[in-house]
């Protein structure tokens, strides 16, 4: 069952029942907002650059030998053999593939960590979401939504929790 639908259906049962005549508390937090913003998110992308700066400075040696080898091929490229400039073509399609792959490596890679970091900062919201929702008698907490009133909006108060872990 989509999420929508889910939360339609929910939201029909609470109307229809006596839930609503008691004060019904609703929360929103914007995810997107807490995976840009919060001190967590800052940190691992601060982690992934450290992690990954290395392999991006080889990926642009390679980038810049790959150049330098294709500018000196196209200057000496009048005066080689039949020979010796099929061997350098071959030189430079091969190191051509060599970068494709290293950067197609890396982005694998770097997606993966990206991902892991991302579900390990999704399952912090989510523990200070469950805190906020108990402590404060909530009844709902979404984090999607096509419209939502910034009084109902927590993302602030999420934020700064996951400041202060």
């Amino acid at each position: 069952m989509s999420k929508s639908i889910l939360f339609l259906t929910l939201f029909s049962v609470l109307l229809s029942g006596n839930l609503l005549a008691a004060d019904l508390k609703i929360g929103f937090v914007d995810a997107e907002r807490v995976n840009r913003e919060s001190a967590p998110a800052d940190d691992a992308s601060k982690r992934l650059e450290r992690e990954f700066q290395p392999r991006v400075q080889e990926i642009q040696r390679r980038e810049g030998q790959i150049k330098s080898a294709q500018t000196q091929f196209e200057k000496d490229a009048l005066t080689l053999g039949e020979n010796d400039r099929r061997a350098r073509e071959q030189d430079i399609s091969r190191q051509i593939v060599d970068l494709q792959r290293l950067q197609r490596e890396f982005q694998e890679d770097l997606n993966l960590r990206r991902n892991q970091e991302l579900g390990a900062l999704l399952e912090r919201a989510n523990k200070i979401i469950r805190q906020i929702a108990e402590s404060e008698k909530y009844d709902l907490i979404v984090q999607e939504a096509v419209y939502r009133s910034p009084r109902i909006d927590i993302t602030d108060r999420v934020l700064k929790a996951l400041a202060g872990k």
